[in-house]
């Protein structure tokens, strides 16, 4: 593993989902970050999606996971897992 990927795949009621995954080797598309915790990679697909967007983790006492923030985004589904631009 070298690093870790954010990517949008098409799913979802509304058309496109945030997907993070661990990555094996570099895509020459991809945009490639150092960070102090290791290399991230998003998708040169979906770089058009993801321009401005943040990317928190959150815990609360019931789940944990990524919270994004994308002012890309015109619309979700009523469960919050997909996205549409």
């Amino acid at each position: 593993m070298i690093g870790v990927k954010l990517s949008t795949p098409r799913r979802g009621c509304s058309g496109l989902a945030y997907s993070v995954d661990y990555v094996n080797e570099a895509i020459a598309f991809d945009e490639r970050i150092e960070t102090p915790g290791g290399t991230f990679f998003i998708d040169g697909g979906s770089v058009l999606y993801l321009v401005g967007s943040t990317m928190d983790w959150v815990e609360d006492d019931f789940t944990a996971g990524f919270v994004f923030n994308n002012p890309n985004a015109k619309g979700s589904c009523g469960c919050g897992e997909s996205f549409t631009v």
